[in-house]
């Protein structure tokens, strides 16, 4: 059974989403110039220091965008007052029952998006997203397994982080340096994309899309680490959304849509069903199943469209979430729904 929060609770999420975008424009210290990379464009902080003109990425092109950009005074004006607004905000949605950030997440994500990660693409995904979905999908997710875990996964696309010429405000080594994170070797020497928090035990993993046969390491450029490449995972980062980390007065960070959450779930669990991460497994697959029922009551038409661009995909896309579906009797019978 789907369970709401109250009106009074989806208010101040959006308002406090709100807010959390029109902070990303208040310091902006140049012009905003629109640079075409590729099909698609994007806005840049153009400012100089000294001779050397430095061009800051701000975002991709929206028009909900170049609203912000165009009240770029009043929303300097108004940041200060904002931050009182924002604190008042997270105090209603504490009192509304939401998921709160735990603080070894909290720190951890707040600082990554002090320095940049989600400006320049990065997307946490894994289930710190899956209860951010709370807000976005306005449903109450609880204190069940499915929404526990000490391990922080951030995925961007090479690609991307290639284009945007530009990287994070400070090296990811410092920051996880001084929240007492440290690197976890890799067989791949001098490559580094996690890193553990002995105290805490989180673990922050950098992801990203393997368009190759192999699922190796390969770098992110913008962020200044490598990371672990795998299949699948383009269908799920693209077409990302904004949502608030519900951490302190709300930290501003990036999400997959909810839809392709869901059937990457159902790929996802397959793929590392039996053996070790047999527990993993059922936790994806309930964190599918959570979410196919709530978007095929609210929004089947995105649910949906994700099905069947996954189904699309391939052979092997097809076999994965059939796979996972014989043992979700009810998700299956709610998709079925959605294509006859």
């Amino acid at each position: 059974m789907v369970r709401y929060h109250t009106a009074t609770g989806t208010a101040a999420w959006t308002d406090l989403l709100r807010s959390l975008k029109d902070s990303t424009v208040s310091t902006l210290r140049g012009a905003p110039r629109l640079k075409r990379i590729g099909k698609k464009a994007y806005w840049y902080d153009q400012y100089r220091i000294g001779t050397e003109t430095v061009d800051q990425y701000i975002g991709e092109d929206s028009d909900e965008l170049r609203d912000r950009l165009s009240r770029h005074k009043s929303i300097v004006e108004a940041e200060k007052e904002a931050g009182r607004v924002r604190a008042r905000l997270m105090r209603t949605l504490r009192a509304e029952g939401y998921l709160m950030a735990d603080v070894g997440s909290g720190q951890a994500l707040s600082a990554l998006a002090k320095v940049g990660v989600f400006r320049l693409g990065g997307t946490l995904v894994g289930t710190q997203a899956f209860r951010c979905y709370e807000g976005e999908l306005g449903v109450r997710i609880g204190f069940d397994s499915a929404a526990m875990t000490d391990d922080v996964d951030i995925a961007s696309f090479e690609r991307l982080s290639l284009a945007l010429g530009d990287q994070v405000e400070a090296p990811l080594d410092g920051v996880f340096s001084d929240l007492k994170f440290d690197p976890v070797p890799s067989m791949d020497k001098g490559r580094v994309w996690k890193w553990r928090q002995t105290e805490r035990q989180t673990l922050i993993e950098f992801l990203t899309p393997s368009f190759s046969d192999e699922e190796g390491l390969a770098d992110l450029p913008a962020l200044g680490v490598s990371a672990q490449s795998l299949h699948f995972l383009n269908y799920l980062i693209a077409e990302p959304l904004k949502a608030p980390l519900l951490y302190r007065s709300g930290v501003l960070i990036q999400i997959p849509r909810p839809e392709r959450f869901a059937i990457h779930k159902l790929i996802v669990a397959d793929r590392r069903r039996g053996g070790p991460d047999e527990l993993k497994s059922r936790k994806d697959r309930a964190q599918a199943q959570f979410l196919i029922a709530c978007l095929n009551r609210d929004r089947p038409e995105d649910l949906k469209e994700a099905y069947e661009l996954a189904l699309e995909r391939g052979r092997s896309w097809r076999a994965h979430i059939s796979a996972s579906l014989k043992r979700m009797p009810e998700a299956k019978a709610l998709l079925d729904s959605l294509t006859v």
